[in-house]
C-alpha cells in the first residue's frame, strides 16, 4: 500500500467514525422509565420519612434499530474501524439472525460497506426481513452449529471482516465511560431519591452488557450489586455456579437475545455478584404482565429481567431496605407477535403460564414474590 493509499484509507475511516458519532448525537440517549409499583413498595420509617423501593427500566427499545443491541453494534463497528479491520469496501460478516444483525446492518449501511448475516436456514422470514430492510444480506446454513465457522470462512474468502459479537463484545465497549449504558444509568438517576441503585439486573447474551456494568461499578467504586438473570437451556448460570467455563448445552435458549449453549468469551463471571435462573414460562408471563402495566408490549428478555428485578425488589421490601433497582427494557414486543404473544405458539412449545402468572399477581397484590 502506497502512502497515498494509506492516507485515503485513513481519511475514509475517519469519516466512517464521524458518521457513527453523528448518528449517536442525533439519536441522543435512551429513557430511564420509573416502573410503577403498588403502595406496598413504600413505607414510613422510624423517623417518620416515607421510604421504599423504586424500580426503573432503561428503555433500549428507543434506539434507531429498536433494541439494546444497537449499543453493541455501534461499539463493535467503532472498535473494528479504529483497529483498521474495516476499510472502504470491506464486507462485514456476523453470525446472527437476531437484533445484533439488524443493528450491524444499520451501521454497515450508514458507513457504506456490505453486510452479511450468517444464520440457520430455519430462521423465520420476519427476522430476515428486518436485516434486509437495513440493507444486509442473509447467508443460510443447514446446521445452526456451523454459523461461526461459516462466518469466519466467508470473511477469509471475501477478504472481509468477521465482526464476531460473542468474542468482541466485552472488549469493544469502553466500560470506563464514553456514555456507555452504565454511565448513562447513573447520570439519569442523579436527581432521584436513591441515585445509586442497590441492584442492577440484566440478562446475558454475549456477556458484554454485564461485563460493562460490572467493571463500571468497580471502577467508579459504587456499592451497587450486579445480578445476571439466565433463561432455560443457557449455560451461563451453571458455569457461574461451578466455575467451569467449558460447560456446553445441547439446546438453544427460547428467549431471544439472551442465554447461550456455550460460555462466550465476552462473559466475565468475576464481575457478577449474583445469578438467578428464570424458567421460560416465567419470562413470558412477566413480559406480558409488564406490558399490561406499561401499556405497550415488551420482549421476552425484558420479562426475564423483570422476573429477576422483582425477586430482589421483594427481598428488599421484606427486609425493609429502601433503595432503587434498575433493569433493562431490551426491545419492543411487536417483534414477537407471532411467538411469545401467540397462545397457539405457546401451547405448541409446551409453555404453561398459569403458575408464573399467579406468582406475578400475588407479588402485585402483596409484595411477596415467590420466584
Amino acid at each position: 500500500m502506497t502512502d497515498v493509499d494509506r492516507r485515503r484509507d485513513r481519511g475514509w475511516s475517519e469519516n466512517a467514525v464521524r458518521l457513527i458519532d453523528a448518528d449517536a448525537r442525533r439519536s441522543a440517549d435512551t429513557h430511564l422509565l420509573r416502573f410503577p409499583l403498588p403502595d406496598w413498595s413504600h413505607w414510613v420509617d422510624d423517623g417518620g420519612r416515607t421510604v421504599g423501593v423504586d424500580l426503573y427500566l432503561k428503555d433500549e427499545s428507543t434506539h434507531p434499530t429498536g433494541s439494546l443491541k444497537h449499543r453493541l453494534a455501534r461499539s463493535l463497528f467503532l472498535y473494528a474501524l479504529c483497529n483498521g479491520w474495516i476499510s472502504e469496501g470491506t464486507t462485514v460478516i456476523e453470525a446472527s439472525s437476531g437484533s445484533t444483525a439488524v443493528s450491524e446492518a444499520y451501521f454497515a449501511k450508514l458507513i457504506g460497506v456490505p453486510f452479511v448475516a450468517v444464520m440457520s436456514s430455519s430462521t423465520s422470514r420476519s427476522k430476515t426481513a428486518l436485516i434486509e430492510r437495513q440493507g444486509g444480506r442473509c447467508h443460510f446454513v443447514d446446521n445452526p452449529a456451523d454459523v461461526y465457522a461459516v462466518a469466519a470462512d466467508l470473511a477469509r474468502q471475501t477478504g472481509g471482516h468477521f465482526i464476531d459479537q460473542f468474542t468482541m463484545a466485552e472488549r469493544a465497549t469502553d466500560w470506563r465511560g464514553n456514555n456507555n449504558i452504565a454511565e448513562s444509568i447513573f447520570a439519569q438517576l442523579e436527581q432521584e431519591q436513591y441515585p445509586v441503585p442497590t441492584w442492577i439486573v440484566v440478562g446475558a447474551g454475549t456477556g458484554g452488557t454485564s461485563a460493562t456494568l460490572g467493571r463500571y461499578l468497580r471502577y467508579r467504586r459504587h456499592p451497587s450489586w450486579l445480578c445476571v438473570v439466565d433463561p432455560e437451556n443457557s449455560v451461563f448460570l451453571p458455569a457461574y455456579e461451578t466455575g467451569d467455563g467449558q460447560i456446553t448445552g445441547t439446546k438453544g435458549s427460547r428467549i431471544e437475545g439472551i442465554g447461550r449453549p456455550r460460555v462466550e468469551p465476552s462473559f466475565v463471571s468475576q464481575v457478577i455478584d449474583r445469578m438467578i435462573g428464570v424458567p421460560d414460562a416465567a419470562s413470558i408471563a412477566a413480559m406480558r404482565a409488564a406490558s399490561d402495566v406499561l401499556g405497550r408490549r415488551v420482549g421476552a428478555s425484558t420479562g426475564t429481567n423483570m422476573w429477576g428485578a422483582l425477586t430482589v425488589v421483594g427481598e428488599m421490601v421484606a427486609q425493609r431496605r429502601p433503595g432503587s433497582v434498575v433493569t433493562l427494557l431490551c426491545d419492543s414486543g411487536d417483534r414477537y407477535a407471532d411467538t411469545y404473544y401467540d397462545d397457539a405458539w405457546l401451547a405448541n412449545a409446551g409453555l404453561d403460564l398459569a403458575e408464573p402468572s399467579a406468582a406475578f399477581s400475588t407479588m402485585w397484590e402483596t409484595g411477596r414474590f415467590q420466584s
